[in-house]
């Protein structure tokens, strides 16, 4: 079967606009996800947060607010001191 070119133009053109068609509503649909796992929960670290709220005083002003440089030697002292440092 043999087509003329106003035929195989016309051919052209649907397969076009049906290509588009497809592709937009690809765009607006969410892609296939593979099924995700649940994230293991984080275990919160009990012996870092007794040791920080036990330390975080030393470091704050009278008026609550953080010295300068002094949450992060809170932390550092904290993590010390969790981890069984010198007391």
């Amino acid at each position: 079967m043999m087509l003329t070119v106003d035929e195989y133009m016309a051919l052209r053109r649907l397969i076009d606009s049906e290509r588009e068609s497809e592709g937009a509503s690809m765009a607006e649909r969410p892609a296939p996800r593979a099924v995700d796992k649940p994230k293991p929960k984080r275990r919160k670290n009990t012996a870092y947060a007794r040791a920080f709220k036990k330390v975080q005083s030393k470091y704050k002003k009278a008026n609550g607010q953080w010295k300068k440089g002094g949450f992060g030697r809170a932390v550092r002292e904290a993590h010390r001191l969790a981890k069984g440092g010198k007391r």
